[in-house]
């Protein structure tokens, strides 16, 4: 049995786990690794779509919205108060404007956090124009 060495991929850090050790039917120790990604690796892979989840929630959102709007709607339109269509129907309603009223805020919040990031940076640059004609 030869003994290859573990390549690691660059940029990746090192499991706390080295990893698993299995049997083959053969006889022949197989060791797995598993890399652990990192935040920066994920929005390389991603675009850096993981921070607009506000984006991803509002279809969904609308959706769900609409399939309480249309469940509640038949279940009261057959006088069934209290029923389990009806109930379910007003979980997916509310379900729905919760994750509006979420997505909402998430936006809010990222829009704040751009708001003053842009106002640091145009901070720092009126400091450093003010450092070159002085």
């Amino acid at each position: 049995m030869t003994e290859e060495p573990v390549k690691e991929i660059l940029g990746t850090p090192k499991s706390p786990k080295p990893g698993t050790m299995e049997k083959n039917p053969k006889s022949e120790v197989v060791f797995t690794t598993v890399p652990m990604v990192t935040e920066i690796q994920l929005m390389a892979a991603t675009g850096g779509a993981e921070l607009s989840c506000y984006r991803c929630i509002i279809p969904f959102a609308v959706v769900v919205l609409i399939a309480g709007i249309v469940v509640t709607a038949v279940a009261y339109s057959f006088n069934s108060h209290g029923s389990i269509i009806s109930i379910f129907g007003l979980v997916l309603l509310s379900l729905g404007l919760f994750l509006l009223a979420s997505s909402a805020l998430c936006w809010k919040v990222r829009q704040r956090n751009k708001k003053t990031k842009r106002r640091e940076s145009q901070t720092a640059l009126v400091v450093n124009r003010r450092s070159l004609f002085a």
